[in-house]
């Protein structure tokens, strides 16, 4: 089934794309929740006239995202969390928590751009990807020590 796209869905596209997706998840995931709208070509039509407004949108968006992303370059967090002598924490380090420092650093960073597979649970450095615009991504190095 072709769909336009009304919002962003990730691993799928940005608004005013045409995508041809299975019939199944258009009708019971992008048009209930109002993501998408069938590609009628009055539709069509439609989504044509706001083409050039919605890629000067997106081009600011991603102008942005590649400032932003200069500047988390080198970004260093560190998290001092109790831990076990073989370097297991007690807890962990998970997405919010590195939004939370993130903010506290003065780094305005949207809530779901953190991609953290599972939390961390060891000590050490790790690199935590951010994934500010589709085609903008930017790596964090974090830091956990074990606190005494």
């Amino acid at each position: 089934m072709k769909v336009i796209l009304k919002n962003t869905v990730d691993h799928l596209g940005r608004a005013g794309d045409v995508k041809d997706v299975a019939d199944g998840y258009a009708r019971n995931y992008l048009l209930p929740r109002k993501l998408a709208q069938a590609a009628t070509p009055s539709n069509l039509k439609y989504w044509e006239k706001g083409k050039e407004k919605r890629a000067s949108v997106v081009a600011a968006e991603v102008k942005v995202a590649k400032e932003l992303a200069e500047k988390l370059a080198g970004v260093n967090l560190t998290f001092s969390m109790p831990a076990s002598e073989e370097g297991k924490l007690f807890g962990s380090v998970g997405k919010t928590d590195v939004l939370k420092s993130l903010k506290a650093a003065g780094y305005d960073v949207p809530k779901n751009s953190v991609r953290l597979e599972n939390a961390l649970k060891t000590t050490g450095e790790h690199e935590v990807e951010l994934r500010l615009a589709p085609e903008v991504a930017a790596k964090v190095k974090v830091t956990v020590s074990a606190r005494e």
